[in-house]
């Protein structure tokens, strides 16, 4: 079991680094996919907005679904269904022809995806307990490994081969994530006998367990906050003085800088999470996060701002190792699977609100006042989830003095 446990997150790992890689390689370029190549030479802001959101609308309505067919079947047959599926999504990208038909397809990535909540519920439920803070810690550097090449590859070949053959590489790349898959990935602690549980009934069963809820809520607030920015900081690097022709490199540079940083403290917060509680490191995570977009208002070139994004991820990859480690600790082994899967939801609904949010808001405001919302929004997320443990020692104390 030693040996199995750390043999499978060690090719997670790399299956996650692969998908990961392939979704932020169009990341970085996108919005100018959208304006050049597609035509859309009016509201690109939205337009950014909305195909990015679309894909976590179609993915957080489907996520319930494949968690309980996950816990039903397995984890990697989702792992399998997905990283194929994918690769053939990315094709179909590369051969849209207008803003419409973009959108078709990255509503079937949405409806389609699901390799990382299922890497990581496979980790969760074939690990031991006490190793799992640490391996979930682990994981999370493997997004953010694939986030700090993919936006560099995908600025270089974007610059130098096209758009289009960049969506070809990208499908490429993510059909390593389902052969890592399919050949190397083994699960262990799972049971076919027993019965498909019933998309509503894991909705009851979750809202009645109330520190997965606060958890998820928290999730959605975090990604809501993080996918704000998202399709902004391409045209934002625009504004701070780079060339149209190199936008899409330098974004992918700064993309990298909090993948950089992520891969640097994501361990380390895991372990600090495991001495002083997975609640407090969230918390510091939060608030570093808050700090970080709050500052963006003291920065007007382009190397402060990638300093500065490169800071605020050595606090934020605190944040969602932490939540992770609280989802696996409110719930039952044999939930897992449908509590990752609502995880996935909770993730996909705030990656479809925060682009769209980002987007329209920038149609009003500077994208610099945007940050500072998005900080303000993280700092309050923290306060309330310091207040809420202080609530209760207080309704404690003054029920035992009553008593």
């Amino acid at each position: 079991m030693e040996f199995s446990w750390r043999k499978n997150l060690y090719v997670l790992w790399s299956g996650v680094f692969f998908c990961s890689m392939a979704y932020s390689m169009v990341i970085p370029f996108l919005s100018l996919f959208i304006s050049h190549d597609l035509g859309v030479s009016t509201n690109v802001t939205l337009w950014s907005g909305l195909t990015f959101g679309i894909t976590f609308l179609a993915g957080a309505l489907i996520a319930p679904y494949w968690g309980s067919l996950s816990d039903k079947y397995g984890r990697k047959p989702m792992l399998l269904r997905s990283g194929f599926c994918l690769c053939g999504v990315y094709i179909l990208t590369s051969l849209v022809q207008d803003p419409y038909q973009l959108l078709g397809v990255r509503i079937l990535s949405g409806l389609l995806a699901g390799y990382v909540p299922s890497a990581i519920a496979l980790v969760a439920t074939n690990t031991p307990e006490r190793n799992v803070g640490y391996s979930l810690g682990i994981m999370s550097t493997a997004g953010a490994a694939g986030s700090i090449v993919g936006p560099m590859i995908g600025g270089v070949l974007s610059k130098y081969i096209g758009y289009r053959e960049c969506f070809l590489a990208a499908g490429g790349v993510v059909l390593i994530s389902a052969l890592i898959a399919l050949f190397f990935v083994k699960e262990e602690n799972f049971h076919r006998d027993q019965a498909r549980s019933h998309v509503l009934d894991d909705f009851k069963e979750a809202i009645a367990n109330r520190p997965l809820i606060r958890h998820l809520t928290v999730v959605l607030i975090v990604t809501t906050s993080v996918m704000v920015l998202e399709p902004l900081l391409t045209l934002y690097v625009v504004d701070l003085g780079a060339s149209m022709g190199d936008a899409s490199l330098s974004s992918g540079i700064i993309f990298s800088a909090v993948g950089i940083a992520t891969v640097i403290a994501a361990p380390i917060w895991g372990k600090i999470g495991q001495r002083i509680g997975y609640q407090n490191t969230l918390i510091i995570g939060l608030v570093g996060g808050g700090l970080g977009n709050l500052l963006q208002l003291v920065f007007h070139n382009l190397y402060g701002f990638g300093i500065l994004r490169f800071m605020y991820g050595l606090f934020f990859a605190a944040v969602y190792p932490s939540l992770n480690a609280l989802i696996v600790k409110a719930t039952a082994p044999e939930f897992r699977g449908r509590a990752f899967s609502l995880n996935q939801s909770a993730n996909q609904l705030g990656g479809m609100a925060g682009p769209i949010a980002g987007g329209a808001a920038a149609g009003f405001i500077p994208i610099s006042f945007v940050f500072v919302l998005n900080g303000l929004l993280l700092l309050i997320t923290a306060w309330v989830l310091k207040l809420n443990p202080l609530r209760r020692r207080m309704l404690r104390e003054q029920t035992a003095t009553k008593s």
